[in-house]
């Protein structure tokens, strides 16, 4: 779409949100993961759609796909990106260039369960960065920086990662 659409778009679908903001509350599509032998997975929506993740032969994976980690990085990166793209349209910014980088630190003690004197080593990443390279013909430096931030206020994948959003366990057994 062309920046006048995307504006055109969500200019459109905020209105109708101020109008019922409970038409805002929906479910979002579901990942259902699916074991596919070793530590390999594939993960798709329901629709056919479907990503395989593996892990590092030091792990005991094939090293021939993206790992989950990657994912949960991929998707801080485009959902922020998409953020910034959508703002910048809607503010009638012309980018020439969007690139977001999302660069983290783990520790692999933490996904094969280990511990240190102090307890459990957290699995989870670390020192998240995140590494935006932006231009455009119609904006200074200073309006693209207050572009990004707004528009890394909006991220929904980045709310994830700093609000910790509670998850709910269920377990079904069986055939």
């Amino acid at each position: 779409m062309a920046i006048a659409e995307i504006a055109a778009a969500v200019q459109r679908t905020e209105q109708i949100l101020r109008r019922r903001p409970s038409a805002a509350l929906h479910a979002d599509t579901p990942a259902l993961s699916r074991w596919i032998g070793g530590v390999g997975v594939a993960t798709g929506d329901g629709g056919g759609r479907e990503v395989i993740t593996d892990l590092p032969p030091a792990l005991g994976g094939g090293g021939e796909a993206f790992t989950p980690g990657w994912f949960s990085r991929a998707g801080l990166a485009a959902c922020t990106t998409t953020c910034i793209a959508m703002l910048a349209a809607s503010e009638g910014i012309e980018l020439t260039r969007l690139e977001l980088e999302a660069r983290s630190c783990s520790d692999t003690r933490g996904l094969l369960g280990m511990t240190t004197d102090t307890g459990p080593v957290d699995p989870g990443p670390r020192d998240v960065e995140l590494i935006v390279r932006i231009a455009a013909s119609n904006a200074s430096p200073e309006r693209l920086r207050a572009l990004v931030q707004a528009g890394q206020a909006m991220s929904p994948v980045l709310s994830v990662f700093e609000n910790a959003t509670p998850v709910t366990l269920s377990i079904e057994t069986g055939p």
